[in-house]
């Protein structure tokens, strides 16, 4: 295996002290450093940067332990080619343009739904200053589809948290690079072609994100979808540009 970089090995320290303290503070760190709508009163400005280094709460370690070796994985082979300071400003810009497509898709999602009820007799203003005071309004369930209702306090109250969104960047960088690097995954007992599999990891992310259930059930996945993909859409719009401007050859440092 390849050995792992230096910015690598300085992204996975601070991903552990992140999980390591905010588990140790619990919600208030949570409430600080995860993303959450911008119309809630818990957003705040740093948000979008600060939740790429949170993860899930113990006792669910796998969130993290996957996001760091796909870290390893993929970005020690990137920054082995570009160099640090090109790897790290796109891992940086991956994961906030993730943030930035996941909040678009929330307001989207969360106003559809306040339109409904507006729709229906609702006034604007009090539903918005009901949701800001932790509160809702039990009729809203009885005025507007149950999934739809679900999918508007959903969009306003979930925080998201994780690496996933640049590593879905590095995924997509490493496929432009690498197109014919053979991918293990589990379940699937044959290796497959990295322009194969990032491609179709994403045609899954899309289906889920609109479709807003999961495979194995019904309901939400609780995964960002939607993050996933702005992270890949980001990574494959840079390595594009670099690509064309043949900035991919220079490194940086």
């Amino acid at each position: 295996m390849m050995r792992m970089t230096e910015t690598v090995k300085q992204l996975l320290i601070i991903n552990i002290i992140f999980y390591i303290g905010s588990n140790y503070v619990g919600d208030v760190a949570y409430q600080l450093f995860s993303l959450y709508y911008p119309e809630n009163p818990s957003f705040r400005y740093w948000q979008p940067l600060t939740s790429m280094f949170m993860h899930a709460k113990i006792p669910n370690f796998m969130h993290i332990l996957f996001n760091m070796f796909a870290l390893y994985s993929f970005g020690s082979a990137l920054e082995h080619y570009w160099g640090s300071k090109k790897f790290l400003f796109f891992y940086i810009s991956c994961g906030i343009g993730a943030s930035l497509l996941y909040m678009g898709m929330n307001y989207y999602t969360f106003h559809q739904g306040v339109n409904l009820l507006v729709e229906n007799g609702q006034d604007q203003a009090y539903v918005l200053k009901t949701l800001a005071e932790g509160k809702y309004d039990t009729n809203w369930e009885n005025i507007i589809p149950l999934s739809d209702f679900s999918n508007m306090m959903s969009s306003y109250l979930v925080p998201a948290v994780g690496a996933s969104g640049a590593i879905y960047g590095l995924l997509t960088a490493f496929a432009f690079m690498f197109p014919n690097a053979e991918l293990g995954i589990m379940f699937i007992p044959i290796p497959i072609k990295a322009k194969y599999f990032v491609p179709g990891l994403l045609a899954v992310d899309l289906f889920l994100g609109f479709k807003g259930s999961s495979i194995f059930g019904s309901g939400g996945t609780g995964v960002a979808h939607f993050a996933h993909v702005g992270g890949a859409l980001t990574g494959f719009i840079m390595m594009w540009y670099w690509k064309r401007n043949s900035f991919n050859k220079n490194r940086w440092d």
